[in-house]
């Protein structure tokens, strides 16, 4: 897996005069990383399905100074072809540009033997994991090819072991969407790139590893955060890798 370069340090106006859209954008990873954009002067389209907790963050954005976000709320399980197109059609006309666009968002399911998975979870967890991060991206393209340099991260994870389930399954074939998609725009202004943080301490790690001795030690997202601000950034020249 690659690593930040060790000379990077994250600019105050590092991503000045990009919009870039999170989605999940007050999860675990999303609220963190959201907050870490804006600080670098990003224009940050927050994405999620909870309205009240995303207008907190737009609030708590706003007030510390940062440029001013735009909220979306969306509920990924239920939204369709034609929500997806209507969203980038939103950013086009009242943002005018997209630069960049990190997929936070991720349902755990419920890990269970495979031959006693439920079909309704199996179903729900493919299409926040999955179906959503292809027709989101697919919708954004348009936009994202028409800006200098831009950038795609899809949050990826690998679970060793049996009984993940649908969880696993979608985790890697988003990984594969992403591989495909960084050899279509090789040598393109788009960069495509997967980060794996591994085990760290968010709700979905915990629902996961309820019982977990180490659940207090492990690292916070804020550990993660030099890696999405370098790969939204312009320093950034890699495709088609994975980051730690």
């Amino acid at each position: 897996m690659n690593k930040v370069p060790d000379q990077f340090s994250a600019a105050g106006d590092l991503l000045d005069g990009k919009a870039i859209l999170v989605t999940g954008a007050t999860g675990g990873f999303g609220k963190p990383v959201s907050l870490a954009l804006a600080r670098h002067g990003a224009t940050v389209i927050l994405l999620a399905r909870n309205l009240r907790l995303v207008e907190a963050l737009y609030d708590e954005i706003e007030q510390a100074g940062y440029p001013t976000p735009a909220i979306y709320p969306m509920n990924l399980e239920g939204a369709t072809e034609h929500d997806y197109e209507q969203l980038a059609s939103n950013i086009e006309s009242q943002l005018g540009q997209l630069d960049g666009l990190v997929h936070c968002a991720a349902m755990l399911g419920a890990p269970t033997v495979f031959a006693h998975s439920d079909v309704e979870t199996w179903y729900r967890v493919h299409q926040v994991n999955l179906h959503a991060p292809y027709l989101l991206t697919r919708a954004c393209l348009p936009l994202l090819e028409k800006a200098t340099r831009a950038s795609i991260l899809f949050m990826i994870d690998d679970k060793p072991g049996a009984y993940w389930d649908a969880y696993q399954v979608s985790k890697r074939a988003l990984a594969a969407m992403a591989e495909l998609l960084a050899r279509e725009y090789a040598g393109s202004g788009l960069r495509v790139n997967c980060i794996n943080p591994g085990k760290t301490r968010t709700g979905l790690q915990l629902r996961a590893f309820p019982a977990a001795d180490e659940n207090d030690d492990l690292p916070t997202p804020q550990a993660h955060l030099d890696t999405f601000l370098y790969l939204m950034s312009d320093e950034s020249r890699e495709n088609g890798e994975v980051f730690a």
